[in-house]
């Protein structure tokens, strides 16, 4: 039974789909340990001037849940789940990357270039990959047309 479960999702997200629905739970979960048990702020101070860590922990969550409904769109409309997974790893880069060139946090640069790295050049090289496990969309007959 798992394995039909596990191709019926394949069928039904494809690759871009199974990529844009783990990177979305993955978020949302992020977000939400930022609630449960806020981490150490070290480096984040551009972002904790302007509102808490839990606030913050808000746009995980919300890019998350956009990433993961993305999902199940067809291709084309998944665009705006790339989007979405995009910005929180661009905004903690951006922060720890102000904080490394301040002198605040020693560190910063080289979590930068990790979230830079893993997080925004994996999503961006997964939004060109084709889909090629996804069947086209069957073609509609025009009005006193048999489909061809």
């Amino acid at each position: 039974m798992p394995c039909r479960a596990a191709r019926w999702l394949h069928r039904r997200l494809g690759r871009r789909g199974i990529f844009l629905a783990i990177i979305g739970i993955g978020k949302t979960c992020w977000g939400v340990s930022f609630l449960v048990d806020p981490p150490s702020t070290e480096g984040l101070r551009l972002l904790t001037q302007l509102c808490s860590i839990r606030h913050w922990s808000w746009l995980w969550i919300i890019a998350g849940i956009v990433t993961f409904v993305s999902a199940w769109l067809r291709i084309g409309r998944d665009r705006w789940g790339f989007i979405a997974a995009l910005i929180p790893p661009a905004v903690w880069a951006t922060a720890y990357t102000s904080a490394a060139l301040s002198g605040e946090y020693s560190r910063g640069g080289f979590v930068a270039i990790w979230y830079l790295t893993s997080h925004v050049g994996v999503i961006l090289w997964a939004a060109t990959v084709p889909e090629h496990s996804v069947p086209p969309a069957p073609r509609r007959a025009r009005k006193g047309k048999a489909p061809s």
